[in-house]
């Protein structure tokens, strides 16, 4: 079987390995080359070899969190589109998460249509190469709902 493009390329950063199963299973039977990574270092790691097309971050993890890898992978220049999950539902994160460069954020518990849904119009977003940065946003606001 040959490889996906790169465009199908997902990383998914949970701590809870029960999410993270059900995350990478949901995106893996839509279609997607699903990766994983169980903390922030061990995503910012793996983010290099992966190059992936889009990031599924949670944001309550052990020591590095999701707000810690979003500014080091800007920090970088390295930051790909960008769904932010959570179990918190609090204006001030969203803000924080957009403010460094995430594009969505779902809440948990989410619907896997909701998640499927988000992850392919982050990848519908991607700049084109040769275009905008990848840290750019589309005119208008982030599809970010409260």
């Amino acid at each position: 079987m040959e490889p996906r493009p790169i465009e199908h390329r997902i990383l998914a950063v949970d701590d809870d390995p029960a999410i993270l199963e059900l995350i990478v299973t949901r995106l893996s039977l839509a279609g997607f080359e699903t990766f994983y990574a169980r903390d922030g270092y061990e995503c910012l790691h793996r983010i290099q070899e992966i190059r992936p097309a889009a990031l599924v971050l949670d944001v309550n993890m052990p020591g590095i969190d999701g707000f810690g890898v979003l500014k080091a992978l800007r920090d970088t220049n390295c930051l790909p589109p960008t769904l932010m999950l959570t179990a918190r539902n609090r204006t001030e994160d969203v803000q924080q998460a957009v403010k460094l460069g995430a594009r969505d954020f779902l809440t948990k518990p989410f619907d896997d249509k909701q998640l499927i849904a988000r992850v392919r119009r982050l990848i519908a977003r991607r700049p084109t190469p040769g275009a905008a940065s990848q840290n750019s946003r589309p005119a208008g606001r982030p599809a970010v709902e409260i």
